[in-house]
């Protein structure tokens, strides 16, 4: 019998390589290479140590499986197809083409089990500290002796690319600081990259290197041992204080006469000779193709289906749980469905228009501060800019490896990591994250936003010293493209606020906004707070776009601005309309929700009619022409800025009242 269970296994390892090879001949595209290389490693993953239900993909106390090395995707689609989820073998062999779920590298929300959309390297790396975080979080939260609810494992296979990029640098030191040890990683060792072997460029000792982070090393030297990979495993489950590496060398391609070992096997298809021969090598039939035996899909059928059972055991503890913890039981019911709670919102401040002038980074702090309690569910912190940011929470502890039950998060210089690590937050129902550094430093955070959009998923990333308006420090400080870059992602929705009331609402639209992520940008410097008796309401900020302050008569001129920009142009408006000049303000803090109104909601804040129009922000003027029509202009910068306080700067690049004035009489 134990012979017989062995080739069954075998015989289904190898029905994996065939497939993977299949299905990247197929679609004519992939990088079938590493998947048929790494078929023991998911066999072993699959069948003996994840915790998964196919029925329900979404089991909160699921282990969370990462594919960091994106390109091998055609490996995690077959497991998640042989072990019962919603995916067919129409869908393998669907793989890379239009309108498929098996999309050319892992894609959230399109493939069911599939946890986070992954393939630029080392963001799925990173990603799984975010989703380790969050374990450990939600453990400390809900947890009580006798109920475990939260104790799963995030597991990841990472490759030579993975450990090359630098966000895996910053993800790996944090884990390691934070003793994460529900962090599984199985690193493929195959030193093969797209230029051939990874000795031209990359030759450092990978364990060596984690071990000084403080993980938890092991080094495999055969991937196709199974029984070592069970031990290495069984290793890793039981080290709870250091995250794991184990470092497990593959043969690329493993079974190809000509193409195994080498670059030619990882990002093409080996070619309709050459699969013939691999599945000469393994004993297949040479002319079929997408040959399962009804033995394999049985096997790991019945594999998959293990899984209902153990949700079943956990609906009942947590039925149980419910009984005695009805009031966390609840409050965790209302977070995992993507709810909040009742009247959270009517914690938001209200500032008044004789109050001192505040920065909104200031106001925002005081916003955060005044919701957090209603919002347990609320965390978050800075790449080592909380002072700065504003955005530490004063009546909450930090989450560290003492204690997981913090909500301020230290993420030291490390943005990159930030961004994914939030993501993976994020990706883990019941949690609303925030991380924040200054708006210059977005750069160092664009593939993590850009996935989040992609992945329609809602993490808040909080950017201040938003422009030239933050003086001294200069060029390499002062933002002046990152407004127009970050507009230009889809599904992402930038807020820039122009003073404390406006910056309320803009969280409020960030903490309900569900689709995509939320961009809030925030003042270094103090701005006057707009007398809501005077002037528009600031809860129309929620509507991208709004009348501040009305004009006397039928509108000669619209002054358009955001943020800071807004009180500069009420000031301007004061002289026009002294002289005679019939002049609109509209604030204008998202582009993006204003989009989403209805036209006639747009008509009457931008009437087709008043073409005469000058937009002013201190940033680029890209994408700004969409509104000020070809009739009108914009006053913004086309420049680096410069060193040098505030006030100088701003006479020196125009944002005056006179220059307003004057560009405005211009375009008259």
């Amino acid at each position: 019998m134990e012979k017989q269970n062995k080739e069954l296994e075998q015989l289904a390892i190898d029905t994996v390589r065939i497939l993977s090879a299949d299905a990247v001949q197929k679609a004519n595209s992939g990088h079938p290479g590493t998947a048929m290389a790494l078929a023991p490693m998911g066999h072993v993953l699959w069948t003996k140590f994840l915790n998964y239900n196919p029925k329900n993909p979404d089991f909160a106390n699921r282990d969370r499986f990462i594919l960091s090395a994106g390109h091998a995707c055609i490996l995690q689609y077959n497991f998640l197809y042989l072990t019962g989820y919603d995916l067919s073998l129409d869908d393998i062999k669907n793989f890379r083409q239009l309108n498929s779920k098996t999309a050319g590298h892992p894609e959230y929300g399109l493939a069911p089990g599939v946890d986070v959309t992954t393939g630029p390297l080392g963001q799925g790396f990173a990603n799984g500290v975010g989703f380790a975080i969050a374990q450990k979080h939600l453990a400390a939260r809900y947890n009580k002796p006798g109920f475990d609810l939260f104790n799963y494992n995030i597991y990841s296979i990472v490759s030579d690319g993975d450990m090359m990029e630098g966000i895996t640098s910053e993800a790996a030191s944090l884990a390691g600081h934070l003793e994460l040890g529900n962090l599984i990683y199985l690193y493929d060792d195959n030193h093969i990259s797209i230029e051939g072997s990874t000795d031209i460029a990359f030759n450092e000792d990978v364990s060596a290197r984690f071990r000084a982070y403080g993980w938890h090393v092991q080094d495999l030297p055969d991937v196709n041992d199974t029984h070592a990979l069970e031990l290495a495993l069984i290793n890793a489950k039981s080290e709870s204080q250091k995250p794991s590496l184990i470092r497990v060398r593959s043969l690329i391609a493993y079974g190809s006469p000509n193409k195994s070992g080498t670059a030619g096997s990882h990002g093409s298809p080996l070619g309709a000779d050459e699969i013939k021969l691999v599945k000469e090598f393994f004993g297949f039939d040479p002319e079929k193709s997408f040959d399962v035996p009804a033995e394999v899909l049985k096997y790991y059928n019945e594999k998959g289906a293990r899984g209902e059972k153990t949700e079943a055991k956990w609906n009942e503890l947590f039925a149980k749980y419910k009984e005695k913890f009805p009031e966390l039981a609840a409050e965790y019911e209302t977070a995992f469905a993507g709810d909040l709670p009742k009247g959270w919102a009517d914690k938001l401040p209200v500032f008044k228009g004789s109050d001192p002038k505040m920065a909104t980074r200031q106001a925002s702090g005081k916003v955060l501060n005044a919701i957090a309690a209603s919002l347990p569910n609320l965390l978050g912190g800075a790449a080592d800019l909380a002072p700065s940011t504003e955005t530490n929470l004063k009546e909450f502890d930090s989450f560290t490896s003492e204690n997981r039950g913090g909500r301020n998060f230290h993420f030291g210089i490390r943005e990159h990591a930030m961004g994914a690590i939030l993501n993976g937050m994020a990706l883990t129902k019941g949690l609303l994250p925030f991380g924040a550094t200054f708006l210059q430093f977005a750069d160092y955070m664009r593939p993590p936003i850009r996935l989040a959009a992609i992945m329609k998923i809602s993490p808040i990333f909080v950017y201040t010293h938003d422009s030239i308006g933050l003086g001294e420090d200069g060029t390499t400080h002062q933002p002046v493209e990152h407004l127009s870059s970050l507009r230009a992602i889809p599904n992402v929705t930038v807020i820039r606020p122009a003073d404390a009331n406006e910056s309320a609402f803009a969280w409020k639209v960030a903490i309900e906004k569900k689709g995509g992520p939320t961009v809030l940008v925030f003042t270094r410097q103090g701005l006057p707070i707009l007398d809501q008796d005077k002037y528009g309401k600031a809860a129309d900020l929620e509507k991208g776009a709004y009348v501040v302050s009305k004009e006397s008569k039928n509108p000669d001129l619209i002054l358009m601005a955001t943020g800071s920009e807004v009180a500069l142009v009420l000031q301007a408006q004061e002289k026009l309309e002294a002289e005679g000049i019939s002049t609109r303000v509209v604030s204008m803090p998202s582009w993006e929700l204003f989009e989403a109104q209805s036209a006639d909601y747009k008509e009457s804040v931008l009437p087709k009619a008043s073409r005469k129009r000058l937009a002013v922000e201190m940033a680029s003027p890209m994408g700004w022409h969409k509104y000020t029509t070809d009739e009108g202009d914009m006053l913004g910068m086309t420049t680096f800025g410069e060193s040098a306080p505030a006030d100088d700067l701003y006479k020196h690049f125009g944002f005056t009242v006179d220059n307003v004035v004057k560009r405005a009489k211009a375009i008259l």
